[in-house]
């Protein structure tokens, strides 16, 4: 593929605010213990007390947002709440639904965050939360937020300033990705359309600028495929983007998921079109990824064609396109979630793959333009170790940032290189009320002094239970997060 590889970086240099963290993932590997034989042997379930540090203090629930449970030297503030009238935009009534989100620098120093809406209401009760709108009848898509910060150190503020809808009409709009041109990618996790009463076919990815001061036209990316999309990632040197999908593998017939990229004919310009592509491990057709790995596995892959990544079948099988690429060979994945670039290549996330069917961490690594490695870098032995891990974030000092996506109650959690954990925000379950909603959408600000972070909330019209986004601040030089 030809691509001006200085201008393209020149492009993400700009949109990242000039810096380029890639940390390593090696402490995810602390808690995982390389195969004996053919299979791998799940690492010892630590000791609580070795396994969790806290140098940023013990959790304690916070001044002002009583709800959660926080770093006692920490503040946290709530920004933005769903399925009530904005604060600060008149006439906006912020939709419910909040799950993954991104934060860019804006010219005048400010933060933008851009935050889907993973809306799931029936053609019969949907209505847009702004025009245009893809579709009369869905009720999801984004709302872009300019969040000020000022001051410093335990004085610092975070103020919401604006939010305004910036895509409308969308369905189930879950996780997605930044882009290193400055954009979000907003990825549809349904394939449902007409023959369920909506005027458009769904299961797309759609793109927000940045930049953007008010609705975007609508455009569905429809040669990146219609299935059942998660989060994305992009190669900063190449332009190519990664998909992952969300779909459930289990011997009793669920086959799995893929992982997908997407090669631009054009490198940041997705509308003009590509080329679909699905992970392959070579030599072994339609390789099970979900069970018996080990970390001292390494699976040469390359990637085969999909030949319709829009096919016409693909509201009545939402594996239509997963099931072109596992013709040609293609390999399996469970659920795959979170996606990011690092260390020189492309991490994915499983939320319940691993022989405890509680998480794993794969990283790809290209090797020529066809072909590359594959790796498990973790597999949590245990939920009490890692649990449904979700929607992921790198830490401006190394670590990580994790929204688990388990039962009962919900973490945010850091992971430094050791392979400690350090509990950040915790949701506590409350005696004769529903537990509380995930937590996802975390992200740093561009100056990595702020931690944004979203409940979710109800998905439908009219549903009690609000969404919230948070700022959480505080001495992160303390730890490794």
């Amino acid at each position: 593929m030809s691509i001006d590889r200085r201008s393209f970086l020149r492009r993400f240099a700009t949109a990242s605010g000039g810096v380029v963290l890639t940390p390593s993932l090696a402490g995810l590997s602390a808690w995982s213990i390389p195969s004996r034989g053919n299979r791998a042997v799940p690492g010892r379930l630590p000791d609580p007390r070795e396994l969790l540090i806290a140098p940023y203090g013990r959790l304690a629930p916070s001044a002002d947002c009583p709800e959660l449970e926080i770093p006692e030297r920490f503040r946290c503030v709530r920004l933005s709440s769903g399925g009530v009238a904005s604060s600060v935009r008149e006439g906006l009534t912020v939709p419910n639904a909040f799950d993954g989100m991104a934060a860019f620098p804006l010219p005048n120093g400010n933060v933008r965050l851009i935050r889907n809406h993973e809306m799931i209401d029936s053609a019969e009760d949907a209505r847009p939360i702004g025009q245009p709108a893809y579709d009369s009848k869905a009720s999801g898509g984004t709302t872009s937020l300019e969040v000020r910060i000022s001051g410093s150190g335990m004085d610092l503020r975070v103020e919401l300033v604006d939010e305004f809808v910036s895509l409308a009409g969308t369905r189930v709009n879950c996780a997605g990705g930044a882009t290193p041109w400055g954009s979000w990618l907003s990825c549809e996790e349904i394939t449902s359309g007409p023959g369920s009463g909506y005027d458009q076919p769904h299961g797309y990815i759609f793109e927000v600028p940045a930049s953007a001061t008010g609705p975007v036209d609508p455009v569905p990316l429809r040669e990146m495929g219609r299935f059942i999309h998660e989060a994305i990632a992009v190669d900063p040197e190449t332009g190519i983007v990664y998909e992952t999908e969300d779909t459930w593998y289990d011997p009793g017939g669920r086959p799995g998921a893929g992982f997908y990229r997407f090669i631009p004919s054009r490198p940041g310009e997705l509308a003009a079109g590509g080329r679909l592509q699905m992970m392959a491990v070579t030599g072994a057709p339609t390789y099970l990824t979900a069970r018996g790995q080990s970390t001292d596995q390494v699976h040469p892959v390359h990637w085969v064609d999909i030949d319709d990544p829009d096919p016409p079948d693909a509201e009545e099988n939402h594996l239509a396109v997963f099931w072109q690429g596992m013709a040609k060979g293609a390999a399996r994945f469970a659920r795959l979630e979170g996606a990011f670039h690092g260390d020189g290549g492309i991490y994915v996330v499983s939320t319940n793959g691993g022989d405890a069917e509680a998480g794993q961490v794969f990283h790809y690594r290209p090797l020529t333009n066809d072909t590359g490695e594959l790796r498990m870098v973790f597999e949590s032995p245990s939920r009490e170790v890692l649990d449904a891990p979700d929607n992921i974030c790198l830490s401006p000092r190394g670590g990580l940032v994790i929204c688990e996506d388990g039962s009962g109650e919900q973490y945010v959690r850091g992971l430094d290189r050791a392979g400690r954990i350090i509990n950040l925000v915790r949701a506590p379950l409350v005696e004769d009320e529903d537990g509380p909603g995930e937590f996802a959408g975390s992200c740093f600000s561009p100056d990595g002094r702020v931690l944004f972070f979203n409940v979710q909330g109800d998905r439908e019209i009219g549903e009690p239970v609000q969404s919230a986004t948070y700022a959480l601040w505080g001495p992160w030089e303390d730890g490794p997060i």
